[in-house]
């Protein structure tokens, strides 16, 4: 789908969902879940389908019994979910005029729950609070053929678009809960997460993840027999996303809600293949004073704890993101441009950080690859392996790729597929011919 088309499309989809806001007295936060969740059912269901003709002509057919019955883990061996048969879009559109609407789409989340162990309590179940005409009409507008014949691609741009706009709408925090597929793509690219454990310590809606999963595939490989996710989210409802968004995709992982500052929830020190995370920037007000920060492993470098005196947690994730990995271990994460060249205690860590022989790439984002935010910022690159290398630890790539971007909209740029390919390809000259 051509780019008009697709953003002609998600502009159609929010104006009806928006219905829900002018027709209703549900605040942005209260009708962003009912939609979500209504496209979860729909990208699964249009999974659940394709997955279903290949399934069945595989099947074996008995002479008197005939074929057999399918079963949820022929659905999990080709990563699609199995879908009962009341919880398929199909069912609920064709419920007769004076159904319970609500009723019908709350128990269809409730037996996908009872499927899977890993979604228990994430799904949402207040479809009762919304009107029947208002849930026909959100069906019927999510049952379009255009989105009956979508593939995971489609419904990823049109999640994220959906929750770029509930942030806007102000239904999340600070909008912190995704990153613009643009940098995901560049960032899963530069380090190339195809084995282990990938862990993102500030998830969002696990869009980290879904991309790794498509770069795995696109090898030729299954996602599920070569990492293993680990995410942690701070915020209740951006955990729910998150383990919506990888069962949609048919992925799984562990997914925690904690504070990483005071948290660590799965105790992945030294023990990550891949980190990959878009932490939120210039975060003030982490207790400093607190003994599990004065004495948090994941801030050791060069023997002892570093902690920055100002209020500023950039350089508190930074280092996180280096103890996490193995020694073999890559990291690419996004953090704010004054991060490069910010002074004082920050300059030491920075230094430190740096003579480790870890860091491998530095690359500088133009303005406006963020929905919520204009600001420019930076992916930071760690490449543990560097570190016993004499003749690459000295060497950091810094790439300035500020005026390299697609315009998207008057205020949103992204890179192009071709930008993309170009900055892989000067990362990749870089390490194997170095």
């Amino acid at each position: 789908m051509q780019g008009k088309q697709l953003r002609k499309l998600e502009n159609e989809l929010w104006r009806a969902a928006d219905q829900l806001r002018a027709n209703s007295k549900l605040t942005a936060s209260e009708y962003s879940m009912p939609v979500l969740g209504l496209i979860f059912l729909r990208h699964a269901y249009n999974r659940f389908l394709k997955v279903k003709d290949t399934i069945e002509a595989t099947l074996p057919v008995h002479p008197q019994r005939g074929r057999r019955a399918l079963t949820a883990k022929d659905f999990e061996e080709q990563n699609a979910m199995f879908l009962p048969e009341k919880a398929t879009f199909d069912y609920l559109v064709n419920l007769p005029e004076g159904a319970d609407l609500g009723e019908a789409i709350d128990n269809a989340m409730k037996l996908i729950e009872d499927e899977y162990d890993n979604l228990k309590g994430v799904l949402p179940k207040n479809f009762s609070i919304l009107s029947k005409d208002l849930l026909r009409e959100l069906l019927r507008i999510f049952n379009k053929e255009v989105l009956q014949k979508a593939e995971g691609d489609l419904f990823g741009k049109i999640y994220e678009f959906f929750l770029n706009k509930f942030a806007m709408t102000g239904a999340q925090e600070g909008g912190e809960f995704f990153t613009p597929m643009s940098l995901v793509q560049t960032i899963v690219n530069v380090i190339e997460p195809d084995h282990g454990i990938v862990f993102d310590p500030a998830c969002g809606s696990a869009g980290m993840f879904v991309q790794t999963g498509y770069f795995i595939e696109s090898e030729g490989l299954r996602p599920a027999e070569k990492v293993t996710f680990y995410g942690q989210e701070k915020a209740e409802l951006n955990t729910r996303l998150a383990k919506m968004n990888l069962a949609v995709h048919g992925l799984e992982g562990l997914i925690h809600e904690g504070n990483t500052f005071y948290e660590d929830k799965h105790n992945l020190v030294n023990k990550a293949d891949f980190v990959m995370a878009n932490p939120p920037f210039n975060v003030d007000g982490v207790d400093k004073n607190k003994e599990v920060v004065k004495k948090d492993p994941r801030l050791v470098l060069d023997g002892k704890v570093n902690l920055p005196k100002n209020d500023n947690a950039n350089y508190l994730w930074m280092q996180y993101f280096y103890n996490y990995l193995k020694p073999t271990g890559r990291a690419g994460f996004v953090m704010a441009s004054s991060a490069s060249d910010a002074g004082h205690s920050e300059k030491e860590i920075r230094e430190k950080l740096v003579r480790t022989g870890a860091v491998d790439v530095m690359m500088a984002i133009g303005n406006n690859f963020f929905y919520t935010r204009s600001l420019p910022c930076t992916l930071w690159f760690y490449d543990r392996a560097k570190e016993q290398d004499a003749t690459k630890r000295d060497k950091v790539l810094m790439l300035d790729a500020r005026k390299i971007y697609r315009k998207v909209t008057s205020k949103v740029n992204d890179f192009s597929p071709e930008q993309l390919q170009n900055l892989i390809c000067v990362v990749n000259l870089y390490r194997y011919r170095n």
